[in-house]
């Protein structure tokens, strides 16, 4: 009773997530190397002649500004490498005149770091159009939220809804895992004699053809056994993926909250600081060049060997942030990010910090996220799985649904042959039977 409830709910469940799940596969398979298939594609805004950065940032950065009143820079790195531009991110500023954000088409400036020249401007994460310069950033976006818009004001749908296929992906998967193990050993007068032969060996031999995949079999016994197989093969690593996929969509709804009651997890501020609305900025007393100098005497203070590798605001909460990075490291130790420290941009005190690998056991759990949903947490190799695992993802998702349809063809055969036979009660009590 309970393994037939259980084959219903995987089998549901999956066709519910089957679509997504080949979707969330496909693009993480693809932007496990996100900078690097941009800077194929793009060398013409991520590249430069220089080795060196001869501009000063800040001067850039009030160019911007200057050039477009209605946008504000909001990160801005202070380090380059060799080779490579100045990758400038800005945002809209809040119209006066509608109360809403203004359309500037653009959240991405590239500046070459010898002249000062701009290289060139997108919208990073645009649905339309999708050109060579947007398709790495909307297989980005696509991969965590799909790009469900915005509805009643709210920004977070795509975000919730791919947490919530997580979650369904997190519970499914102890559901497969059940029903590749071994039925229990019925009453031996209630068994059949081929049933009696199987029962007969232990169980790690009768549950050892989940681990195989029999090639010489028909088309739908090679596609059930790929399906098994796979999940059993790779049930640690699509369970890590699913928690982190719901980890980080649901992050501050219920991961963080969870966190929090489990264990004692350092808050930074923006944890603690909540934006009024989407519609209200917070207009700083200090610039980027004042907090950079800030963050350096901070730095060195504490006898941090990293420099200042950039600045950043939110000014929806009013804090700024500097990270501390030497050139090129900006993913810090095993893709956790590097340190940084958060100030506030009214009196540019120092409100909080963030230290790779450092805090409770709880702090590097949830530092352990992204890492782990990436699989920067093993450099090259990690990212090399976890594009595999972003194809297995999808293997076992189009496998489930191609035995869906196998059975549902068997199915209504089996309804045709017994439509044109008599209806005897015994004939129909096993018709039954066979169903389930």
């Amino acid at each position: 009773m309970l393994r037939r409830l259980m084959v219903k709910l995987h089998r549901w469940a999956g066709l519910a997530i089957a679509g997504f799940l080949v979707v969330a596969g496909f693009t993480g398979a693809v932007i496990s190397w996100d900078h690097e298939l941009d800077a194929f594609l793009n060398p013409h805004l991520t590249q430069a002649s220089g080795d060196r950065l001869a501009v000063d940032p800040f001067v850039v950065a009030e160019k911007i500004e200057a050039g477009d009143p209605r946008a504000r820079v909001t990160y801005l790195p202070l380090v380059v490498e060799p080779g490579h531009s100045l990758s400038i991110f800005v945002s809209p500023r809040i119209d006066p005149g509608t109360g809403d954000h203004f359309e500037i088409g653009y959240n991405q400036v590239f500046v070459d770091p010898v002249s000062g020249a701009e290289l060139g401007r997108r919208e990073w994460g645009a649905v339309w159009p999708i050109s060579k310069e947007t398709i790495v950033s909307f297989l980005y976006v696509l991969h965590y939220s799909l790009h469900i818009p915005e509805m009643w004001g709210i920004h977070e749908w795509g975000l919730w809804f791919m947490g919530g296929v997580a979650i369904v992906w997190m519970l499914d998967a102890f559901i497969g895992f059940y029903l590749t193990l071994p039925r229990r050993r019925a009453p031996r007068e209630a068994r059949p004699a081929p049933v009696e032969r199987v029962l007969s060996q232990g169980w790690r031999a009768r549950w050892a053809p989940a681990w195989k995949i029999k090639s010489s079999g028909s088309r739908y016994r090679v596609t059930f056994d790929v399906h098994r197989a796979f999940g059993l093969w790779t049930w640690g690593l699509l369970f890590m993926l699913a928690f982190t996929a719901f980890s980080l969509s649901l992050y501050r709804e219920i991961f963080y909250p969870l966190m929090s009651v489990i264990s004692e997890v350092t808050p930074t501020p923006f944890e603690t600081r909540q934006a009024a609305n989407d519609h209200t900025q917070i207009e700083p007393k200090l610039d980027f060049r004042a907090i950079a100098a800030r963050a350096s005497a901070e730095g060195a203070q504490r006898n941090w060997r990293e420099p200042v590798g950039a600045v950043f605001y939110s000014a929806e909460i009013g804090v700024y942030g500097a990270k501390y990075s030497h050139p090129g490291d900006d993913h810090g130790a095993a893709g956790v990010g590097p340190a940084e420290i958060y100030f506030d941009a009214l009196d540019g005190r120092v409100i909080g910090d963030r230290l790779p690998w450092r805090g409770t056991a709880a702090d590097i759990f949830v530092q352990a996220q992204f890492p782990l949903h990436s699989g920067r947490i093993l450099g090259l190799p990690g990212r090399i799985l976890i594009s595999i695992m972003g194809l297995v993802v999808v293997a076992l998702s189009i496998s489930g649904v191609l035995i869906y349809v196998r059975k549902q063809k068997a199915r209504r055969a089996l309804d045709t042959k017994t439509a044109a036979q008599p209806q005897h009660p015994e004939l129909r009590a096993r018709h039954a039977t066979t169903r389930h």
